[in-house]
C-alpha cells in the first residue's frame, strides 16, 4: 500500500503559505523603492535650489560645478561601497587622495608630464590599497584599526612631502582638462570620468562573480568560505579597488584643483560612507547599490551647493548631514527588521 506524502511544512512545523513568496523575491522591489525615493528627495534639492536661488542655481556653469565637485568624491564613494558591501570599512581614503595628489605632483613627478601624474597618482592609491588588504585579509587586523593607521600614516607622509606648501601644477595636458574647451557636449571630462567608474561598479558588482563573491563575504564570511571563496583574497582585491578608486580621485581633484596639498580629500571617509549609507549599502555587509551611493553623493553635494548659494554657515550644513545620515540608519534598521 502507497504511503501517504505529507505536505513539505516550514521550519516551525507550519504549511507555508500559497501566497507566500521568498524574501529575495522583495529585493528588487525594495532596491526600486529606495532608488524612487532617493531621486524624489534629489529633485526636492532642486526645486528648493531653483526656488531660493533660481538665477544662480538653475545656471548651467553652476549645474556642471555640481556634478564636476561630484565626480572625485563620487568616485571615492565606489570603492567604498564594494569594501562596505562586503563588510569592511576603509577610514583612509581621504589620506590616501591627499597622498597620491601631492606624490603626482612634485617637481619630479612634473617632469613625465601627464602620464607621470596620471601613473603615479594611480600607483600610490594600488599601494595603499595593498597594504591595506594585506593588514586586513592576511595580518587579521580589524579593518577599522588597520585603516585608521593608514589614515594617520599617509597624512604624515603627505605633509612631509609638501613640507605644508601648496604644489602648483605646471604641465600644461593636465591644467587643460579642467578648461571649458575641453568639455564635451557641454560636459566636463571629470564627470565623463565619474560615469564610467560608475558604470564600470555597477557592472563589477551585480554582473560578475567578483560581484557575487564580495556580497557573499559580507553576508557570511564564513559560509562564503565554506562554499569556497577565498575570502582573504577577495578582501585584499576590495581594498586594492578601494586604493585605484583613490587614486583616480586624486587624478581629478589635481585636473579640478591646478595643485597638490596635503589637505586634499579631508573627510572624503566620512562623505563617502554617508552618501553609500544613504544609499542602501549595508554597514554590515551583504548589500551594497552603486546607484544609490552614486545618489547619495549628488544629494550631498547638491546641498552643499545650496548652502553656498544661499550664504548659510557650515555647521548647519554639517548638521543637516549628520540628521540625514541618522535618518538613513534608522531607515535601513527598520527595513531590516521588516524583513
Amino acid at each position: 500500500m502507497t504511503q501517504p506524502v505529507s505536505p513539505p511544512r516550514d521550519a516551525a512545523g507550519k504549511p507555508p503559505s500559497a501566497g507566500r513568496l521568498p524574501v529575495w523575491r522583495g529585493l528588487p522591489a525594495r532596491a526600486d523603492v529606495r532608488t524612487l525615493s532617493l531621486l524624489g528627495v534629489l529633485a526636492a534639492l532642486v526645486v528648493v535650489g531653483g526656488v531660493t536661488r533660481p538665477d544662480e542655481f538653475l545656471d548651467t556653469r553652476n549645474l556642471q560645478l555640481v556634478l564636476t565637485q561630484a565626480s572625485v568624491i563620487g568616485v571615492v564613494t565606489v570603492g567604498m561601497t564594494f569594501v562596505i558591501t562586503a563588510g569592511g570599512i576603509d577610514l583612509s581614503v581621504g589620506a590616501i587622495v591627499a597622498l597620491a595628489s601631492v606624490w603626482a605632483t612634485t617637481v619630479a613627478t612634473q617632469e613625465y608630464g601627464f602620464a607621470g601624474i596620471l601613473f603615479t597618482a594611480l600607483v600610490v592609491g594600488l599601494g595603499c590599497g595593498l597594504v591595506n588588504g594585506l593588514l586586513v585579509a592576511y595580518g587579521g587586523m580589524v579593518p577599522f584599526i588597520a585603516t585608521l593607521a593608514m589614515l594617520a600614516s599617509a597624512r604624515g607622509l603627505a605633509l612631509q612631502i609638501t613640507d605644508g606648501r601648496t604644489q602648483i601644477v605646471t604641465v600644461d595636458g593636465v591644467l587643460k582638462l579642467g578648461e571649458r574647451d575641453s568639455y564635451v557636449l557641454g560636459v566636463p571630462p571629470l564627470v565623463l570620468v565619474f560615469a564610467l567608474v560608475t558604470i564600470a561598479g555597477w557592472l563589477l558588482l551585480n554582473r560578475t562573480t567578483f560581484g557575487r563573491r564580495t556580497v557573499a563575504v559580507g553576508g557570511n564570511a564564513e559560509a562564503a568560505r565554506l562554499a569556497g571563496i577565498d575570502v582573504r583574497r577577495q578582501r585584499l582585491y576590495l581594498y586594492l579597488l578601494s586604493g585605484l578608486c583613490c587614486g583616480i580621485a586624486a587624478f581629478l581633484l589635481i585636473v579640478l584643483s591646478g595643485s597638490g596639498q596635503n589637505t586634499n580629500g579631508n573627510l572624503y571617509e566620512l562623505d563617502a560612507i554617508a552618501a553609500a549609507i544613504i544609499g542602501g549599502t549595508l554597514l554590515s555587509g551583504g548589500r551594497g547599490t552603486i546607484t544609490g551611493s552614486v545618489l547619495g553623493v549628488l544629494i550631498f553635494t547638491t546641498i552643499t551647493n545650496i548652502f553656498a548659494l544661499n550664504n548659510l554657515q557650515s555647521d548647519v550644513q554639517q548638521i543637516a548631514k549628520g540628521a540625514i545620515i541618522v535618518a538613513a540608519v534608522l531607515v535601513q534598521r527598520r527595513t531590516a527588521r521588516t524583513s
